[in-house]
C-alpha cells in the first residue's frame, strides 16, 4: 500500500526465536505474516488496555508507537536480525507511526463506548455531566479519604463501619 518493499526481518526474527530453519535467499511469506500480524495483534491488545484505562488521544498513541518500536528493537536485536531505527528508511518509521496512530484511534473509539476509564483526566464537573455508562465507575474522592487516588468500586468502597471509624479518627 505504501510502496515500500517487503521486509524479511519479521520472518527472520520468528525463525530464530522458534528454531525454524532459515534460508536467507527466500522470503518465507507465511512466517513473515505470522510474526507481523501476531506482533500487531498482541501489541494492539496493550493499546486497547490503555484506552480502556482512560489513557486515550494522540499522546497515548504516540507513546504506544514508541512501545511498538521498542518491541521491534528488543526482538530484532536479541535475535541478531535487526538494526537501530536510526538506520531504518524513513518510510519504515512512518509505517510504524501509522500503525501506532491507527491502532490508537480504533482502540480509543472502542473504549469510548464504555465511557471514561479510571485514568481519564476529565475534570470532575465535566465527568458528572457525562452519562453513567460502562464498567468503570467515576472515582469518588473526599477530604476524609486516606487514599484519594484509589479508585472506588462497589467491591472496594468502604463499608459504613469503616467510614464511621475514619470520621472518628483523631487528626494527625
Amino acid at each position: 500500500m505504501t510502496g515500500r518493499p517487503d521486509s524479511h526481518v519479521p520472518a527472520r526474527v520468528l525463525q530464530r526465536m522458534t528454531g525454524l530453519p532459515e534460508d536467507p535467499g527466500t522470503q518465507p511469506l507465511p512466517v513473515n505474516w505470522a510474526m507481523h500480524y501476531g506482533q500487531a495483534a498482541l501489541l494492539g491488545v496493550l493499546r486497547s488496555i490503555t484506552a480502556q484505562s482512560g489513557l486515550r488521544e494522540p499522546v497515548a498513541s504516540a507513546k504506544f508507537t514508541v512501545v511498538r518500536l521498542t518491541n521491534d528493537q528488543i526482538l530484532e536485536n536479541a535475535t541478531g536480525v535487526g538494526a537501530p531505527p536510526t538506520t531504518w528508511p524513513r518510510a519504515e518509521l512512518l509505517h510504524k507511526a501509522v500503525y501506532g496512530f491507527v491502532t490508537g484511534a480504533v482502540a480509543d473509539a472502542l473504549a469510548a463506548r464504555n465511557g471514561p476509564g479510571p485514568g481519564d483526566a476529565t475534570p470532575p464537573a465535566a465527568r458528572a455531566a457525562m452519562p453513567a455508562q460502562g464498567r468503570f465507575p467515576a472515582r469518588t474522592v473526599t477530604a476524609a479519604d486516606p487514599e484519594p487516588q484509589r479508585m472506588r468500586t462497589p467491591a472496594t468502597a468502604p463499608t459504613p463501619a469503616a467510614q464511621a471509624r475514619t470520621a472518628q479518627a483523631p487528626a494527625a
